[in-house]
């Protein structure tokens, strides 16, 4: 089976989002709002799971960039 380029990214943001929602009925119970904290845990381990999928671009370099600029 051949992987997609943007599957790591994907299951990144779904494993993300899966340890949010965790954290979040744990923090929804504990503060007793289900809802919010639900919500909040979507929110945060989305953002994180797309941060944590996201590969750095190999071409910005800071070495490389300042070699490029003084020739």
């Amino acid at each position: 089976m051949e992987k997609k380029p943007n599957q790591s990214s994907s299951n990144s943001t779904g494993i993300g989002m899966s340890l949010g929602v965790s954290f979040g009925v744990v923090f929804g119970i504990l503060f007793d709002n289900l809802a919010v904290g639900i919500a909040i845990g979507i929110a945060l381990g989305a953002a994180f799971g797309a941060a944590m999928g996201s590969k750095p671009d190999k071409h910005s370099e800071s070495g490389d960039e300042s070699k490029n600029q003084d020739e």
